[in-house]
C-alpha cells in the first residue's frame, strides 16, 4: 500500500513530546512531503520538525523517533527529517534594565507567553493577492544598503527620531533579524508585551514607536533560522504589531538583497525605498545591486543618501574626506534619482548611537544634517 500524508501524520502522531502531546497535535510538524521515491519501490519521505526553544535539547532523540515512525511504515523507501527551532518567546514585561534611554516606554504588563515569533509565514487571504497595505500607515520606507558596513541602521533610527521632531507620527522596524541593532540605538532593551499571545504591544522611545526582533532575544544571542522561519518572523513584525495611526514607517532593513528585501516589497505595498551608500567606489557598487533589486521588484526607489561623506576635526577643523566625497551624488544624477543629502562622518553619531539616544534627538550639525534630510521627504510628500 502507498502511504499518503494522513498515513504519515497517523504514524507521527505517536511521537510523544516531553511535557506532553505529540510532535503532530503541537504543530511541530511542516513542509511534509510524499513523492516517488527515485530509486522506484516505494515514496521518499520528507519533513522539518520545528520545536520549540524549550524542546530544543530534545531534537535528536524527538527526530530519530519520528524518521523511525516513518520509515517502519509500509511502502516508505527513504525518510529525511531535518530540524528547526521554531519560535522565541517573550518573557512577561518588567522594568527596564539601568542605562535605558530617556524618552523610553514603561513597560507593558502581561506579555503572554504563549506569543511565538519566527514561524512559516502564512498564505494571504483567499481573493487578496500583490503587496498588501497596514491598516492605519500612511507611509513605509524601506532604509536600505547593498552592503554592511555603511551606516544604514544609524541612519534609519536618526531619520525616524528626525520625522517624528517634524511633527510626524513615526513608527520603526528593525528588519535585520539576524542583526537587530535598533534596541541599542534607541535605548530601548525591553520585551514588547501581548495582551492575547497574538498581537505584539510595540515600545516607545524619542517620540519613535518601535519594534525589533532584538527585544526578544538577550544582546548575545543569535538568530539561528532558515529562510522560511525568517520571512514569517518578518510578517509577524508588520501584520501582529499594534502600530497605531502612523504617517510613516521606517523599515531598517538588512544588507543585500536576500529573503527579508523580498519578501517585504511582494507582501507589503511600500511607499518606496532609500537606499544609504558610503562615497566609496566598493560601496557603490553594491547600492547599485540593491538599487537594481528594487527595480526588479517593481519598487521605487525614492533617492539616494551618502552617509559618512565629510570628517571635520573637532581640534583644528580641518576637513577632510576619509571615504571619498560625492560619489552617491554623482550615482544618483547617472540614474535619474532624487540625492537626499549627506550625512557626516561624526565621533558624536557613534557615540550617540551607542548610548541610546540618537544624534537626531539633539542639537549640533549632525542633527541638522539629519533634520534636513527630514524635510526634504516632508516637502517630497515622503515623509
Amino acid at each position: 500500500m502507498r502511504p499518503d500524508k494522513t498515513t504519515v501524520l497517523n504514524a507521527l502522531a505517536r511521537v510523544a513530546v516531553p511535557g506532553g502531546g505529540d510532535i503532530v497535535g503541537r504543530d511541530m510538524v511542516r513542509a511534509l512531503t510524499v513523492a516517488d521515491a527515485p530509486s522506484g519501490g516505494g515514496v521518499a519521505v520528507g519533513f522539518v520538525l520545528e520545536l520549540p526553544e524549550a524542546s530544543a535539547p530534545a531534537a535528536e532523540p524527538l527526530r530519530a523517533a519520528a524518521e523511525a515512525a516513518v520509515a517502519g511504515l509500509e511502502g516508505v523507501a527513504s525518510v529525511r527529517v531535518a530540524t528547526a527551532v521554531a519560535a522565541l518567546t517573550p518573557q512577561r514585561g518588567g522594568d527596564a534594565a539601568p542605562g535605558t534611554a530617556p524618552g523610553a516606554s514603561k513597560p507593558s504588563a502581561g506579555a503572554a507567553p504563549s506569543l511565538k515569533i519566527g514561524g512559516h509565514p502564512t498564505p494571504q487571504e483567499p481573493g487578496r493577492t500583490g503587496p498588501q497595505r497596514l491598516a492605519g500607515i500612511d507611509r513605509i520606507l524601506a532604509v536600505a544598503s547593498g552592503k554592511g558596513g555603511v551606516g544604514k541602521s544609524t541612519v534609519s533610527s536618526n531619520l525616524a527620531v528626525a520625522l517624528a521632531r517634524e511633527g510626524r507620527r513615526v513608527g520603526l522596524l528593525d528588519a535585520d533579524i539576524y542583526g537587530p541593532s535598533q534596541p541599542r540605538m534607541m535605548g530601548v532593551n525591553r520585551r514588547p508585551a501581548s495582551p492575547d499571545g497574538k498581537s505584539i504591544e510595540p515600545l516607545h522611545a524619542h517620540g519613535v514607536t518601535l519594534m525589533s526582533i532584538g527585544f526578544m532575544l538577550k544582546e548575545e544571542e543569535a538568530v539561528v533560522w532558515r529562510g522560511p522561519m525568517l520571512m514569517g518572523a518578518l510578517q509577524q513584525l508588520l501584520t501582529q504589531v499594534q502600530w497605531g495611526a502612523l504617517d510613516v514607517l521606517i523599515v531598517d532593513l538588512p544588507p543585500g538583497t536576500g529573503d527579508v528585501q523580498l519578501t517585504l516589497c511582494q507582501r507589503t505595498a511600500l511607499t518606496g525605498a532609500l537606499v544609504v551608500s558610503t562615497p566609496q567606489d566598493v560601496a557603490l557598487l553594491d547600492a547599485r545591486r540593491a538599487i537594481d533589486m528594487f527595480g526588479k521588484l517593481k519598487t521605487p526607489v525614492l533617492g539616494l543618501i551618502e552617509n559618512m561623506s565629510t570628517y571635520v576635526c573637532p581640534n583644528c577643523g580641518h576637513e577632510a574626506h576619509l571615504f571619498g566625497h560625492g560619489g552617491v551624488g554623482a550615482e544618483a544624477e547617472r540614474l535619474g534619482l532624487p540625492f537626499l543629502g549627506e550625512i557626516p562622518l561624526s565621533l558624536d553619531i557613534r557615540l550617540a548611537g551607542d548610548a541610546g539616544t540618537p544624534v537626531a534627538a539633539g542639537e549640533g550639525p549632525e542633527a541638522e544634517a539629519y533634520r534636513r534630510l527630514a524635510q526634504r521627504l516632508v516637502a517630497g510628500g515622503m515623509g
